[in-house]
Parts: C-alpha cells; structure tokens; sequence
C-alpha cells in the first residue's frame, strides 16, 4: 500500500489548564507499563465521493475532528500530558499547560488514494493496517518521553481510515471509549459532553508503589527457550441466534449448588475456550489456563464510577486439565469460568493489590498462564456508535499490539442485536482446526444435509 504522510501537528486542550496537573499512577495502572500501547482502528465509508475532494476533506473533516479534539481535551486533558517518575521511581502521569516539553496529542493525517475500504477488510490479518495505525511495538513506558495519544486519519479511495494508539498504563477500553464517543460527541455539534470523566486516581487506590524501571521490556518475551509461535488472526462474528444457541446450550443442565445461570459473556468465552483446547490438541492432563482482564469499577468497595478516568482492570485467572473441558458438556467450563469471575470480589481485589504492591511485577504475555485463552475488551463498548459526523463506523478492529497466543478481543457486534465480534490469534495450525469445527461454527446436519449456506459459516443459528 502507498501510503503518504501529508502533516503532523500536536493538538493541546482549547483553554489552559490552571496549575500543573499531577495524577499518581495506580495500582490498578502500573502493571501494564511493559504492555505496548492500546490500539484501534475504525474505518468510514463515505456516501459522497465530494467529501473526499480537496479542500473539502481538510476543512469539513480534518479541521473539524482537531477542533472537536481541542475541545475535549479540556476534559481529558490527561490524554494531552506525558508520564514521569519522581527521585523514588513512582510514576504519574501530568499535565501542564505552561510546560513546552508537554506537546500534546500527535495527530497526523495520510492520504492512500489508491486504497479502498474493501483492501482493508478482505481479510481479517492486522499486517496491512499496520502503516495505518501508530505506534506498533511502541511500550507504553516510553510515553515518559513520547505522547500518551497518537492518532492518524488517513483518506482512502472511498472513506475515511483512523488509527489510534493509547498509552495502556493510562487508561483501560472503559475509558478509552469513554473518550472516544464524548470526542464524536464534540464533533457533532454538542457544546458539552454528556459525561464527564472522573480524574482524581487516588480515589481508586492512593498507595505509592516505588518502581526501578529504566528502559522498556519486551512483553512478548519469554524464558529465551525458544522462539514465540508464528500466529494468525481471525475475526468470528457471532449472530443474534448464534449466541442464543451458545446460551441455552451452557444453561441446558440446571447446576446443582444452586448457582445462576449462565451469562452470555461466560457461555460464549467458555465455548470458545474449550473449542480452542480441543484444536490445540493438548493432553488430557495438559493444564489449559482461562483469563480475563476484568472492569472492576464496580467491584471495589466502595465502587468507583462508570466514568472513572484510568485502569480499573485486572486479570483473574481460572484453569482446568484439558482432558476434563473436552470430556464434558459446554456447562463444565462455563461452570469454571463463572466461579473464578464470581469470586473475584472487592476483598480479592484488594489483597491482589497488597500482594502486587508487596512485590511489584511488570506484566508479560506469558504471564496470561499455559495454553492459555485469554479475553480483553467487552461486547459492552459501543464502538459502531462514534459517528463524528459523518455516519457510524463500518469496522472496528484493533491493531496489531498485545495480540499473543489464545489472546481475544470482544466487540458488539457489527450485526447490532446482541451478536458479538470475536477477534482471537492462534497458531496456524491450531485455527485451521478451528475454522474447520462444526461444533464451534454452530454447523449441524440433519439426515445428512448441512445447514451451512455452504461458504463454512451457519447461516441462521450459526455465524454470520
């Protein structure tokens, strides 16, 4: 792809921000600073090719997504700042409007007049959107000397390409879409947004944790045993039906301790965990490890905002042997998943703190566990609704960034409903298997006749 950078500039917040604006970095924040930045990518389609031509596109798209940007970074002025570290190690995240070192968030526009929404989206792999979206392999520990938000807008033949990256040590998907739609907002025309963030970090958790971290750390680094797998991508659409099919399936036999049923997000993450271990071929004693980096806003007691600004993740961690996920119905692993999330109450997340605070340690890929399946985003996000203007996003993906091996993202659904967008890297040979299960595409055969509408995914209750 001929892709050309055309500008690069750094938009600050409208107005000055009175003082120099310090925010200590949670613990809820700290061990994602080895982690590389968050990225999305949304692509637009544009009913009139007009909009595209020049100077229309710079001043009724450019300018207006800069100005709606200055506007809200008034609001989030964090995103505008940089991270340090005080003589001891511990790390904030500031904001000053008088500082010339505080640049801002870097916003570049691009122009690739010979690529079209459809190059981008004719297969699921994130190799091709990578010159389309910033910062790839960049740690987010580097945002001590870089922006905590880097954006590129990019015209194609027929829409519009934007690709962000967020520094993760700041914020988590809550806030980052938190951010994203109150931006749209703006550019609609809203004079205010409709939610403001909730700032102040301390109110999460006040402990200083002193850090000695100098240069960045790989993520994806092992044991240097051997080398990392070579891993594909592919995006499993979910239906309306499809997840109805998964949920009555996991809720088909009554648990006997009395527990509740089964929710949509464990039914359709266990389904994809157990599908994946049996592609994977392990051993029935093989120990396959399920994790999911959990909001927990309201999990704290007391409970934090919706809108509270930063991290409010972490990772709960479940297993079992293989050979017991394959042996039993969809209800065994939706069964483990539920006890494991159930339990993480504010007394586990507070001792998982005292004991991460006891004893700092910066999160690596190989730290999600063994043959891992591991879950990050949520169905919940309403991604396909930042429209600035100029209609909703026809594809919301996430760059190249923390993908390791079992590692998902969860999306609402192109489709709307209640139908949900898997994104999962795995091995080749392992997705191969995947892709070919009837089981897990849902596809049944009645006296002999698939009900697949014959390109592999179920039409109906099955993918679409």
């Amino acid at each position: 792809m001929k892709i050309k950078i055309t500008s690069k500039t750094h938009v600050k917040p409208n107005k000055p921000i009175l003082g120099k604006q310090q925010f200590q970095l949670t613990t809820f924040d700290l061990p994602y600073l080895a982690f590389y930045y968050n990225q999305k990518f949304l692509l637009y389609k544009f009913q009139n090719p007009l909009d595209l031509e020049e100077p229309t596109f710079q001043n009724n798209v450019v300018e207006k997504l800069k100005d709606g940007l200055s506007s809200v970074l008034e609001d989030f002025y964090q995103l505008a700042g940089k991270l340090a570290k005080d003589d001891e190690g511990v790390f904030r995240v500031e904001y000053d409007s008088d500082d010339e070192e505080i640049n801002g968030v870097e916003f570049s526009v691009a122009e690739a007049p010979d690529v079209s929404i459809g190059d981008l989206t004719v297969e699921d792999g994130t190799a091709k959107l990578e010159e389309l979206v910033p910062y790839s392999r960049i740690s987010n520990l580097e945002g001590l000397s870089r922006p905590l938000l880097v954006i590129q807008v990019t015209k194609l033949k027929d829409g519009l390409a934007m690709g962000l990256a967020f520094n993760h040590a700041v914020l988590d998907g809550t806030a980052t879409w938190h951010f994203m739609s109150s931006w749209a907002e703006i550019c609609r025309g809203a004079k205010t947004i409709s939610t403001q963030p909730f700032l102040d970090r301390a109110k999460a958790r006040d402990t200083r944790v002193k850090l000695d971290l100098t240069a960045p750390k790989d993520p994806s680094a092992g044991d240097g045993a051997a080398e990392p797998p070579q891993l594909v991508e592919k995006v499993f659409r979910f239906s309306d039906s499809a997840i109805h099919t998964i949920k009555s399936r996991a809720n088909s036999v009554i648990p006997s301790d009395g527990s509740k049923p089964f929710s949509t997000f464990q039914s359709l993450t266990s389904h994809i965990w157990r599908h994946a271990t049996l592609a994977r071929g392990l051993k029935p004693e093989d120990i396959t490890v399920f994790t999911v980096f959990a909001d927990c806003r309201r999990r704290v007691d007391p409970p934090m905002p919706e809108e509270y600004f930063g991290n409010m993740i972490q990772a709960i961690f479940t297993g079992t042997a293989a050979g017991l996920l394959a042996a039993h119905g969809p209800e065994f692993g939706a069964s483990v998943v539920q006890k494991a999330i159930v339990a993480h109450d504010a007394r586990v997340v507070d001792a998982r703190n005292e004991e991460w605070e006891k004893s700092p340690k910066i999160f690596q890929f190989k730290d999600a566990g063994v043959n891992c399946v591991a879950v990050g985003s949520s169905p919940r996000f309403k991604v396909y609704e930042v429209d600035f203007g100029w209609g909703k996003p026809g594809t919301v993906r996430s760059g190249s960034n923390n993908r390791f091996n079992g590692m998902m993202y969860l999306y609402q659904g192109k489709a709307g409903g209640i139908s949900i967008d898997v994104e999962i890297s795995l091995e080749a040979h392992v997705m191969e298997k995947l892709e070919k299960s009837k089981e897990f595409l849902l596809i049944e055969e009645e006296d002999g006749k698939s009900l697949s509408n014959g390109n592999g995914n179920a039409n109906g209750n099955g993918l679409v």
